[in-house]
């Protein structure tokens, strides 16, 4: 993706106090890498965080640090999205409209990444999981949120990309494959809202540490790349009334 098709984040920007304020923020992947960032920058910007994913523990332990905050009360919303139907999105989109009677946005930080192998090597049930979880799911879940999104004065779906050069390479596969269908996606629901209250918005990180880039990068020292908290405040800004006028990937790299 060139340069000129990218957004940059405003130079010094930093998270304003109660940026978030009043914001109800869904966080799919919450308990990975940048999810758990991202769910804790919102808080932190005054949002109340809906903590979703597939394992209780951690997201329990997310929900702890952000009541160590002290500045807002989390919800833990169980879900695999390997295994989600419409049925459970809309139970989802359901749940928080009853308990919080809004919905402001939606961090799509989830992913799925088995490992570097060769395209003829790849296992169906690995190539069908990587391109549900990574495009299928987040479409379904922020097709079951949007009216509900609707309802806000601004609402925001950031989708997490990858750097698209890397990924139309060698040995990525499935989970290269579907960050490309990703950007599409982001891309598409960018122009279908550009008249409305929701934005689609993409994010594209710098290297950052965590388990999705120690599985591909299993010979790095994890402790020279950055951890994913400038990319979380990155996802912050783009959630608020400041990143309205963005109408490009925000390049982080």
């Amino acid at each position: 993706m060139p340069a000129s098709m990218t957004a940059r984040l405003p130079a010094g920007w930093r998270v304003p106090s109660d940026y978030l304020r009043d914001h109800v923020v869904l966080i799919a992947g919450a308990a990975g890498g940048l999810g758990r960032a991202s769910a804790l920058a919102c808080a932190r910007a005054g949002a109340s965080v809906v903590l979703l994913g597939r394992r209780i523990a951690r997201l329990e332990k997310v929900y702890d640090e952000i009541l160590a905050l002290n500045v807002s009360n989390p919800a833990i919303y169980p879900l695999d999205l390997a295994g989600a139907t419409p049925r459970d999105y809309a139970e989802l989109a359901a749940t928080i409209e009853r308990e919080f009677s809004r919905l402001d946005g939606i961090v799509h930080a989830a992913a799925h990444f088995e490992d570097l192998r060769p395209a003829a090597d790849i296992e169906a049930d690995d190539w069908l999981r990587a391109i549900h979880v990574n495009v299928s799911a987040p479409f379904l879940l922020t097709q079951a949120c949007l009216p509900l999104l609707r309802q806000s004065t601004q609402a925001s779906v950031v989708f997490v990309l990858d750097d698209p050069q890397r990924m139309a390479k060698a040995y990525w596969g499935g989970y290269g494959v579907s960050k490309h269908a990703l950007a599409g996606l982001a891309s598409i629901l960018r122009d279908e809202w550009e008249s409305t209250r929701v934005r689609a918005h993409a994010v594209l990180p710098a290297p950052m540490r965590t388990k999705l880039r120690h599985a591909a990068y299993y010979g790095e020292d994890a402790n020279t790349v950055p951890t994913p908290d400038a990319t979380a405040d990155a996802v912050v800004y783009l959630l608020g009334a400041e990143a309205a006028g963005v109408a490009a990937p925000l390049d982080l790299r």
